[in-house]
């Protein structure tokens, strides 16, 4: 188990290498634009509608797909398939939405998820079920609870309304409600600025919630009124961690840093920037993780119990200004490697702006089976990446570019299609097939 620095050595390193700029430019890592109620002016993905209304053959790397796209959706999130055949959709504006096995869109949103602070870049965030869903219905969402106290001023800001991240879950009727709704879970992870939430069941039964500490606070050079990117060295803080916990949100008792003195026990994993996707890999059960880095540096890492991955130590990024370290955005140390730290299993530079993240095991693209297939929000793609026999990483491949959609999701349905979800304020779902010949 790699333990992560002793907090003497931290502070004193992030004392001698701290060199932020005022006035930093602000923070390259918004990642999603909202709607004039949630904060557009202007960003990625407002606007008019850009996809087109009905199916469309695209010939990509000797592949011919067929993409076909369900609309009406504002600034989808997360999607989970249930055993029929439909979905359950999360749009960050805070509505839960059925999508029927015939895949098309119930008008009418799931009641009874709790009020979400949907302002600036949060909301309701990731879904998922319980690996027994089967028999008790229990539907698991993760989203932004308001802060006591804190009002609407500067709402389109990062210095804006701050929240922290809540696990909840409810049993769904099938239809159009969730019944017994309550927090499981709620963080100490507060902040003003991005931030995601994501979850998903392991092998082991357990639920493993990632939360970003992307940014700086605007005394350290960032964007970011409350909440700060030192956090994810923090033990004290859930920001900046991989969490693991029972289904019933409490704490298991071989979680790696349950007894040791400092560190809040649902900690896993730590040193994480802001994770876009999180999965349990359906042939190793391990742990997948992909996250945005600052300038370059976007990541996937296989998280492990008890490792150290280096936010905001080391990255293989830079700060937004183009300086190696500091700057209010960039990594404390120059080197992106440091004793006792854990590299990335892969990571981009340039910046893909990853979005969600899957490995597939269908039988409709059988030549691509066992590769990880990656969205790409800034980048508007799906990313293939060829996976060896041994596990590494080899050739990458940006599919679905011309459709100029911000892919905020990427699941491989129960049928082997791909469903990916796009952030945008005309959202849809693209459902991608093999186009017939």
């Amino acid at each position: 188990m790699q333990k992560p620095l002793a907090m003497p050595l931290l502070l004193a390193m992030l004392a001698c290498s701290l060199t932020f700029s005022a006035g930093a430019a602000e923070s390259a890592e918004i990642e999603a634009s909202e709607t004039p109620r949630i904060g557009a002016r202007g960003r990625e993905g407002s606007g008019p509608d850009s996809l087109a209304d009905g199916p469309q053959i695209l010939d990509e790397k000797g592949q011919r797909l067929k993409v076909t796209p369900l609309k009406g959706l504002e600034r989808p999130w997360a999607l989970a398939f249930l055993p029929d055949g439909a979905m359950l959709v999360t749009e960050r504006p805070g509505r839960l939405r059925r999508v029927n096995a015939d895949f098309t869109l119930d008008p009418k949103p799931i009641a009874g998820v709790p009020d979400v602070l949907p302002l600036a870049y949060k909301g309701l965030m990731d879904v998922a079920l319980h690996p027994d869903y089967a028999e008790n219905r229990w539907v698991y969402f993760t989203y932004n609870k308001r802060l006591p106290g804190e009002t609407d001023e500067n709402w389109d800001e990062l210095t804006g309304p701050a929240a922290t991240a809540v696990l909840a879950r409810g049993r769904y009727d099938g239809a159009h409600r969730l019944e017994e709704v309550r927090d499981l879970f709620v963080s100490s992870a507060a902040t003003s600025g991005v931030s995601a939430a994501r979850i998903a069941f392991g092998p082991d039964g357990k639920i493993y919630m990632s939360i970003g500490a992307p940014s700086y606070l605007v005394s350290e050079g960032g964007t970011n009124r409350i909440g700060s990117a030192h956090e994810a060295q923090d033990p004290a803080s859930h920001a900046g961690k991989i969490l693991r916990l029972n289904d019933d949100g409490t704490v298991p008792s071989d979680n790696p840093f349950v007894d040791e003195p400092g560190y809040l026990p649902e900690i896993f994993a730590l040193g994480i920037r802001n994770p876009m996707g999180i999965i349990a890999h359906p042939v190793t059960g391990a742990i997948w993780s992909v996250e945005h880095g600052p300038l370059g540096g976007d990541e996937i890492n296989i998280i492990e119990a008890g490792n150290n991955y280096g936010w905001p130590l080391i990255s293989y990024g830079r700060a937004y200004t183009g300086d190696r370290t500091g700057a209010g955005s960039g990594p404390v140390l120059a080197s992106p490697v440091a004793e006792g730290m854990t590299e990335p299993w892969l990571f981009w530079s340039p910046n893909i702006a990853p979005g969600g993240l899957v490995i597939y095991t269908g039988d409709l693209f059988p030549d691509w089976r066992g590769h990880a297939f990656v969205g790409g929000l800034g980048s508007t793609q799906l990313q293939r990446i060829e996976v060896t026999e041994d596990g590494l990483p080899r050739e990458q491949y940006s599919l679905l570019v011309e459709l100029g959609q911000r892919i905020r999701e990427v699941r491989e349905g129960p049928d082997g299609r791909f469903y990916l979800l796009t952030d945008h304020d005309h959202g849809a779902i693209i459902r991608v097939e093999p186009a017939a010949e």
